[in-house]
C-alpha cells in the first residue's frame, strides 16, 4: 500500500513562513524592544515601571548574577550623581554611535561634561 506524501510542516512567524529544517535565530535583546510590552522601547527610562525585560534571562534560565549586577549599577550610578550633580551628555544625542551587535548593545563612547 502506498502512503500519501505528507506536506512539509511549516509555521508562520509574523509574516514569515518557517519550514521544517530551517533555522530561526532569535536575538534576546529584541524581546526588550517590543512596543506592545514596553512603551517607547528605544528611550532610556531608568524609572520605567515593571521588570518584565529579558536582559538577564527569565524563569529557570535567569542569570544568577542579576541581583549583583543590579546592586552594582545602583551603587555606581548613585555615587556618580552625588559626586557630579551637573553631569550631562557632552554631545547632541544624534551624534552618539551605537553598537548593534547581537550579544552587546550600547554606545561606543559616551562623552560627558559637568
Amino acid at each position: 500500500m502506498r502512503q500519501k506524501a505528507c506536506p512539509t510542516p511549516k509555521t508562520e512567524l509574523g509574516d514569515v513562513t518557517v519550514r521544517a529544517g530551517e533555522g530561526v535565530l532569535v536575538p534576546l535583546a529584541a524581546a526588550n524592544r517590543d512596543e506592545r510590552a514596553f512603551p517607547e522601547p528605544d528611550r532610556l527610562d531608568v524609572g520605567r515601571p515593571g521588570r518584565r525585560h529579558l536582559a538577564f534571562g527569565f524563569g529557570v534560565h535567569q542569570c544568577l548574577g542579576q541581583p549583583l549586577a543590579r546592586l552594582e549599577l545602583q551603587i555606581a550610578l548613585t555615587g556618580i550623581v552625588r559626586r557630579l550633580p551637573g553631569l550631562r551628555i557632552g554631545v547632541p544625542a544624534g551624534e552618539l554611535s551605537f553598537r548593534h551587535i547581537m550579544a552587546v548593545f550600547g554606545l561606543f563612547h559616551l562623552p560627558v561634561v559637568w
